[in-house]
């Protein structure tokens, strides 16, 4: 009976034991997803007859600072922007020093954005503002909207959006002076709201401002704004459209590439510009054509041009003079034509040929397109001079190869020089390899429209529609395709920006709001409500 007794308590004893020693792992807990808390401020938020240099906001727990340079927006603007600290180590307290001289009776709202996060997973204090007046009232009115892109479906990220007084305010003062009063998109909204605002007049101003001066350089900054003035209070939502102004046309200075040809570099549209040369005080004969993926076009000079010629460039209100000096360089051109493509032709192309020189002579009766069977195709030839291509149409058929042949002498170009012989291959596919799309727009108020569907915000159809009728896209290639309708207010067939100086609005895009499936052999019919 002991003996069972003793037995019975070591092994009880054994299993106390064996149970202490196990082992286990720690467990981190749950993820912190919560932001610091600001404990207090000194001087205190919302303060009124600040006269402080010195701002220290004080944390529950220890943050670090991101971005400030990009997320902390000050308005009404300063000329210095505050100094904040610590850079790049962890604190539970953030200090700002005010370095420029405040205005009197201003309401000020310096705006963090996301710039202060906590040390560990880097959870943002979400738009924290501190807000202070050098009078002695702090002013609440503010004024809301939204942004958008003119003619992207998609807005710029860190747009600011102004505030001007109405009284003082003239088309200029956005190269000039900075706002009253800003906000800023930063990198996520598509919304603003600009606050603690005195009762006024204002005038409304977005930009993308990529010199972060708060002043407009058309260069390098797109705008909007909105023509009437706004009288504050309002309720009323604004809705600001992004564009990129037309640079004002202008060359730049030519240069020579080759013995006969050079380049002419611009800025602003080509469209309606001439460009003439003299040499020895006559006119000579020139061609002209693009430079391929750059502002720049090329004029093909005469053969056995020397010394200089003076070159002539006129658009519109623009007129300028350039004498150029002519080396002698090794470096000439010569006749090359090739197909712009090769492989697939597909069903809404037309075949293509490059060539180097621009082309004076087409002989179509020593050009052919021959099929399969070797029967010859029927077509017309187009030479777009502008973009040193030909063209090559016809109708073509399912599961068909074509071979193009250019004997020599089928072509010349501006210098006498004639072609070798050309051939290539180019097939079709079948048609149940591609889709098609047919578009109904409802509700349209004015003609004409244009309309554009797009892969992937390149443009790759466009129709034109000058009365209520249905748009077909025929033969497209499969993809999921974006949708637009530009209202082409001056019927010249492309969008047009806008212009601040002129207080002109950019032409109004309407976008579908989601992508149209185009699959193969199916076909679609989306109507299109413009609202």
């Amino acid at each position: 009976m002991i003996r069972t007794k003793i037995i019975i308590s070591l092994l009880i004893s054994t299993l106390f034991f064996t149970n202490c020693a196990k082992r286990g792992s720690i467990s981190g807990g749950l993820k912190d997803t919560l932001a610091p808390k600001i404990l207090f401020t000194t001087p205190p938020n919302l303060s009124t007859n600040f006269q402080a240099k010195t701002i220290k906001i004080t944390f529950d727990e220890y943050v670090k600072i991101k971005d400030i340079n990009k997320q902390l927006i000050v308005s009404p603007p300063l000329k210095n922007q505050p100094d904040v600290f610590p850079k790049g180590m962890a604190s539970k307290f953030i200090t700002v020093q005010i370095t420029d001289t405040l205005q009197p009776n201003t309401t000020y709202t310096l705006n963090f954005g996301q710039s202060i996060t906590d040390n560990n997973e880097g959870n943002p204090v979400n738009q924290y503002k501190y807000v202070f007046s050098t009078g002695s009232y702090i002013d609440s009115l503010q004024v809301s909207g939204s942004i958008k892109d003119a003619l992207l479906q998609e807005p710029d990220t860190f747009v600011s959006v102004m505030l001007y007084d109405a009284q003082t305010y003239t088309d200029s003062i956005v190269y000039k002076k900075q706002p009253l009063y800003i906000t800023n998109t930063l990198d996520s909204l598509k919304t603003f709201t600009i606050s603690n605002i005195k009762q006024g007049t204002y005038k409304l101003v977005a930009l993308k401002d990529v010199n972060k001066n708060n002043k407009f350089d058309p260069k390098t900054d797109k705008i909007g704004f909105i023509n009437q003035a706004i009288e504050l209070p309002t309720d009323k939502e604004f809705k600001l459209n992004l564009f990129k102004e037309k640079a004002t046309f202008k060359t730049q200075k030519p240069s020579q590439l080759t013995q006969n040809k050079i380049i002419i570099p611009y800025v602003g549209t080509f469209e309606n510009t001439t460009i003439s040369a003299t040499h020895t005080n006559k006119s000579i004969k020139t061609a002209l054509t693009k430079f391929p993926d750059k502002d720049s076009v090329m004029l093909w000079l005469p053969k056995n041009i020397t010394d200089s010629v003076r070159i002539s460039v006129k658009n519109n209100s623009f007129s300028k003079d350039y004498n150029v000096v002519l080396k002698t360089l090794k470096k000439k051109d010569s006749l090359q034509i090739n197909p712009t493509k090769a492989g697939v032709l597909h069903f809404r192309e037309h075949i293509s040929i490059d060539s180097s020189t621009p082309l004076q002579t087409i002989n179509e009766q020593l050009i052919s397109v021959q099929k399969a069977d070797s029967s010859l195709v029927v077509f017309k030839s187009k030479y777009d001079g502008f973009n040193q291509k030909l063209w090559l149409e016809f109708p073509k058929e399912e599961n068909q190869k074509y071979t193009v042949t250019l004997l020599p002498k089928a072509v010349t170009d501006i210098y006498e020089t004639q072609n070798d012989t050309l051939s290539f291959t180019a097939r079709t596919t079948s048609l149940s390899d591609y889709g098609n799309l047919k578009i109904s727009i409802k509700n349209a108020k004015k003609y004409p429209l244009l309309i554009e569907i797009l892969d992937k915000e390149e443009v790759v159809e466009q129709a034109v529609l000058t009365k209520p009728e249905e748009v077909y896209f025929d033969a497209i290639l499969p993809r999921i395709y974006t949708l637009r309708v530009i209202i082409d207010e001056n019927g010249n067939g492309m969008w047009d920006t806008g212009n601040i100086l002129e207080q002109k609005q950019p032409e109004e895009v309407i976008y579908y709001p989601k992508g149209i499936d185009v699959r193969a052999n199916w076909d679609v019919e989306q109507i299109f409500e413009l609202e």
